[in-house]
């Protein structure tokens, strides 16, 4: 099945990925019986069906995949470096991506046109990227506008949106960004620009401004979509360096001070190390904070004893804790906090793809429209032609 970039549409996720819709692009079940995770058989059909397609196939593992999946990806990292490897292979016929349905059209705007980009559940989304709608964000635009400041504000998104929104940003001027390298990208923003409007997370946002810029809180306002001009008066707009999109990732803003606190009282020496995507007010109680590969750094690079209570996904914070038994490294809530999208993908999904691809049937490939990729991937390419992640991201 072919999929498309679509118009705005405020048709939710289908979570339990059933049923689908052409508009939406989400929620495509894979046709034809699928063994369960645990079959003992999975691994080995696996393993044949990537042999067999040999060099023609790349897989790419989102650090948030589960295990079964990760063992089968050539290369693993965020969204930052997938979105590089993805560039750098233009040998592999087909990019199988493991991850999410924007990070899957940013392969496909980065790649070749020969080249197909294959994401093995349709239904895996990201909540967050359906914050931002096209139609929304152009609305908020002509609000920027009627404010007069539209002239001197760059949009800057984070690659977790869609095609379409990275395409607006494309085509005002602006740029994506991701959590390893945002701090570069507002500093090229505001050499452009007295304001940027971030899309779609206002948590990365709002960290990355405050504490990375030297920019005031009192700088940074909230764009509500749902609100009659975004909730906020002409004059908010003029005096803000600032203009955040009320959005918000589901499993990072799940964390809390609360949580910080319970870990502080319950593991003596321990250090609370978070994803930028959290809560301003986590962020200033950790110790550390940075990307997901930033995170993965400073484990390994962590002397042994050493003891970590992580805020991020916790596929990658238990598969951490496994890599490094001689630290104690634990979840930093008390609640299970998977990303329910990401894990969409598993094994089964996996080898359904593997197994078509290999039969010679290309199924759930992602393509981004010629005019939508035209300007998404002038937006992706300012970012990639930045300096990459510094020491602290």
């Amino acid at each position: 099945m072919t999929t498309t970039a679509r118009p705005s549409t405020p048709l939710s996720l289908h979570l339990l990925g059933r049923g689908s819709d052409p508009r939406s692009e989400r929620g495509v079940e894979c046709p034809g019986d699928l063994p369960a995770a645990s079959d003992p058989g999975l691994v080995e059909r696996a393993r044949q069906a990537k042999a067999a397609l040999g060099e023609r196939v790349f897989v790419l593992g989102h650090h948030y995949q589960r295990d079964e999946v990760i063992q089968f990806a050539d290369v693993t990292g965020d969204s930052f470096k997938l979105a590089r490897e993805a560039a750098a292979r233009p040998a592999a016929e087909f990019i199988v991506f493991c991850g999410v349905h924007f990070m899957a059209e940013s392969a496909d705007i980065l790649t070749s046109a020969d080249q197909k980009v294959v994401l093995p559940d349709l239904a895996a989304g990201c909540s967050m990227a359906d914050m931002a709608r096209l139609g929304q964000v152009e609305d908020a635009w002509d609000v920027l506008a009627d404010a007069g400041v539209a002239d001197v504000t760059v949009p800057v998104t984070y690659m977790n949106s869609s095609a379409d929104i990275k395409a607006f940003c494309g085509r005002h001027d602006g740029v994506v960004c991701t959590s390893s390298n945002a701090k570069s990208v507002l500093t090229w923003a505001y050499a452009r620009g007295e304001k940027v409007l971030f899309l779609p997370d206002q948590h990365l946002g709002r960290n990355t401004a405050v504490l990375e810029m030297g920019i005031g809180l009192d700088e940074c306002v909230v764009y509500d979509p749902h609100q009659p001009g975004g909730g906020l008066t002409v004059e908010q707009l003029q005096a803000a360096k600032m203009i955040l999109w009320r959005g918000h990732c589901s499993v990072h803003g799940r964390f809390s001070v609360e949580a910080v606190h319970d870990v502080r009282a319950r593991i003596p020496g321990v250090q609370v190390i978070v994803h930028p995507e959290c809560q301003h007010e986590v962020v200033l109680l950790a110790d550390q904070v940075g990307s997901t590969e930033f995170i993965i750094s400073a484990i390994e690079k962590a002397p042994p004893g050493s003891r970590w209570a992580v805020g991020t996904e916790l596929n990658l914070v238990q598969r951490l804790a496994r890599a490094h038994p001689e630290q104690e490294i634990v979840f930093l809530e008390k609640h299970v906090c998977y990303c329910a999208t990401m894990n969409r993908i598993d094994l089964p999904h996996l080898v359904w793809a593997l197994e078509n691809l290999a039969a010679g049937h290309l199924v759930n490939q992602i393509t981004v429209d010629p005019e939508t990729e035209r300007y998404a991937k002038a937006a992706l390419q300012r970012m990639l032609e930045l300096p990459g992640p510094t020491a602290r991201d």
